[in-house]
């Protein structure tokens, strides 16, 4: 697998790391299928990866421990799937990933997974749904401060989206 031999192939020295690879999936769409998959892959590699086994839906806010997992990966993969963008804790782990993408050299593989790296650039088709209902959501918050929290967050999700678009990434059909 392309993935795993980039991984190993970029191998750090440096012991700061608590984990080679931070797994970013929505649960529904692949949890017990793609990302199953390549978890066991990434394992029986040698490749120490983090996987969230819960699948968490409210809230605005990561988990302290998965922004910590986060922060202690040398890399992560993104698994890009239809429903992805529907979750707030997958958009919100996005901004993360590319923020440690852009402050410490933290490798980023986004891998498309039946969908096309156009639609997430662009939010198109079920990025485009995904993105109107959480608008809707934010435009029926009758807290101004918590409107305005969510208004944020949309605009930091929609670059996160556009920046991993852009970046070279595997794409994964009928696989």
């Amino acid at each position: 697998m392309v993935v795993i031999s980039e991984l190993c192939s970029s191998s750090s020295s440096t012991p700061n790391y608590t984990y080679d690879v931070f797994l970013s999936f929505r649960g529904l769409d692949t949890r017990f299928s793609f990302t199953n998959h390549l978890y066991n892959t990434l394992v029986n590699a040698n490749i120490t990866t983090f996987l969230d086994d819960e699948e968490i839906e409210t809230g605005l806010s990561l988990k302290p421990e998965l922004e910590s997992a986060i922060k202690a990966s040398r890399a992560s993969i993104i698994v890009l799937s239809q429903n992805y963008a529907s979750s707030t804790w997958c958009l919100n782990e996005l901004v993360l990933i590319l923020e440690q993408h852009r402050n410490s050299n933290h490798i980023v593989i986004p891998i498309f997974y039946h969908v096309e790296p156009t639609d997430i650039r662009k939010q198109q088709s079920s990025f485009r749904e995904a993105m109107a209902k959480h608008k809707q959501r934010m435009e029926t918050e009758a807290n101004a401060e918590k409107r305005s929290r969510w208004a944020q967050k949309m605009d930091l999700w929609k670059k996160a989206l556009t920046e991993v678009a852009d970046l070279k990434g595997k794409i994964a059909k009928g696989r």
